[in-house]
């Protein structure tokens, strides 16, 4: 077989994936094949000069059929490899013994306790994180609801950047293949007819975000004006700052649409431009807010399938292995069908919305004292860390720490004091004892130290 699109598709109908998500996947396999890039050159876009703020809005609590008419979806499809783990990521343990799918679940149950609501949780898993993820579940028998509580992402092949064939690896059948990227929601709520139950019963809002991101909770005062608004897609971004340079940001279109532009969107030529958080000035948070009724319209009017850009990244079939084939894994954000609804918009949203888990710096901040568990199980700063002390910084030497299980050899004991710590920076392999306190700026050197910080070490660096 020369033909990739037939090839492609019969290599996807024969792992069992969708008819939807095989059209939506062909459908980005022909704009490469017609020459496009997934590019969006700055000379196409304008800045985004304001957003309605988050803060801003009026405190009244939505109407209770509007919180009763809303789904909880969180992406789970992740395992957290790049931190050592090979199970999914929401399992590990992040805050007073609990994971971030504990916490997430008893999230959900305060808020319906509070308000005599349904508030089903549905999980997005992939095939790898199904099972444990649902065995956590199975802990709570009282989060049960009237929906199933997940469904699969779908997977795609990745395609030979020479000739477009999905790619053959006889060292690992496992690696011809990728995650299509969250833009699968779209397909995979279809697909997995959960779309249609979650209609069909009654919902009309969803509330999205990434299970690894603790700040992303159902907040009462945005799904109150998003549904008052009428609006089909919500977006929440916040403001971009230096750290937050390579990741995508929000920008208009020429007809006046916002549109989401990543990093991997970006011609080479226009990265300072992308790069400067001053001219685009907000970022995706990844968390959405979807009227499921607007998504139904767009399924139907777009053969069933949301047209979303396309994100084509240049890969080698193995990632280990920079001789092996070079391919395409083509990929789609769901934050970018901002662009494909009408009447879309976003909101800005204080940075505390957006503290996802990615590395294991952050990891030891949330574990510290530095955060706490407060009414409604919110991670939220502790309210005794002093207000010059700002964000919390953390920066361990990756040699040495990169990984969960490497942190928690060298804080046996668990993480220190950072409730007063504006920055700790860690450089070398070293080793905590119980009780150390790390307050103002520090920076531990294992050459300087031995290696070993012992039980009880002040460290004050004001």
């Amino acid at each position: 077989m020369t033909d990739p699109f037939a090839a492609s598709e019969a290599k996807m109908s024969a792992a069992g994936v969708a008819s939807p998500a095989i059209a939506s996947f062909l459908r980005l396999l022909g704009l490469v094949r017609a020459g496009d890039t997934g590019m969006i050159p700055e000379a196409d876009i304008t800045p985004v000069a304001g957003l309605p703020d988050a803060d801003e809005l009026d405190a009244d609590p939505p109407p209770r059929d509007v919180l009763d008419a809303t789904v909880i979806i969180k992406l789970n499809g992740g395992l957290g490899t790049s931190m050592g783990m090979d199970r999914a990521k929401s399992l590990l343990v992040v805050k007073d013994g609990l994971s971030f799918l504990d916490i997430i679940v008893r999230q959900c149950l305060a808020m319906r306790a509070r308000h005599g609501v349904r508030l089903p949780l549905v999980l997005m898993n992939s095939f790898r994180t199904r099972d444990d993820s649902l065995a956590v579940l199975s802990g709570y028998p009282e989060l049960a609801s009237d929906v199933d509580a997940d469904f699969l992402q779908h997977k795609v092949p990745k395609v030979r950047a020479d000739d477009l064939m999905p790619v053959q690896w006889d060292r690992d059948r496992s690696m011809e293949w990728c995650p299509p990227g969250h833009g699968d929601l779209y397909a995979a709520v279809v697909t997995s007819g959960m779309l249609e139950t979650l209609r069909d019963r009654g919902y009309r809002y969803a509330f999205v975000s990434n299970a690894d991101n603790l700040g992303a909770t159902l907040d009462e005062r945005i799904l109150a004006w998003f549904a008052r608004e009428g609006m089909p897609f919500l977006m929440e971004a916040a403001d971009r700052t230096e750290a937050d340079r390579k990741g995508g940001h929000l920008a208009h279109t020429a007809d006046g649409r916002l549109v989401l532009r990543e990093s991997a969107q970006c011609p080479g030529g226009d990265v300072e431009a992308f790069s400067d958080v001053k001219r685009h000035r907000y970022f995706n948070t990844n968390t959405l807010w979807l009227d499921l009724d607007a998504l139904a319209g767009v399924l139907e009017a777009n053969d069933g399938i949301v047209p979303l850009p396309l994100i084509r990244n240049e890969k080698t079939v193995d990632p280990t292995d920079a001789e092996s084939p070079a391919v395409y894994q083509l990929e789609t954000a769901m934050g970018a069908a901002i662009s494909t609804f009408d009447g879309a918009g976003a909101i800005r949203v204080p940075r505390t919305r957006f503290a996802p888990v990615k590395t294991t710096n952050d990891l030891l901040g949330l574990w510290s004292d530095g955060y706490v568990l407060s009414e409604g199980y919110r991670v939220v700063v502790n309210p005794e860390r002093p207000a010059e002390s700002g964000t919390l910084f953390v920066d361990l030497d990756p040699a040495s720490y990169r990984y969960v299980s490497s942190l928690e050899e060298r804080f046996p004991a668990g993480a220190p004091s950072l409730v007063a710590c504006r920055r700790f920076v860690v450089r070398g392999d070293v080793r905590f004892g119980g009780g150390v306190v790390v307050r103002g700026d520090v920076e531990v050197d294992a050459d300087s130290c031995g290696g070993m910080v012992p039980d009880g070490t002040v460290l004050d660096g004001a």
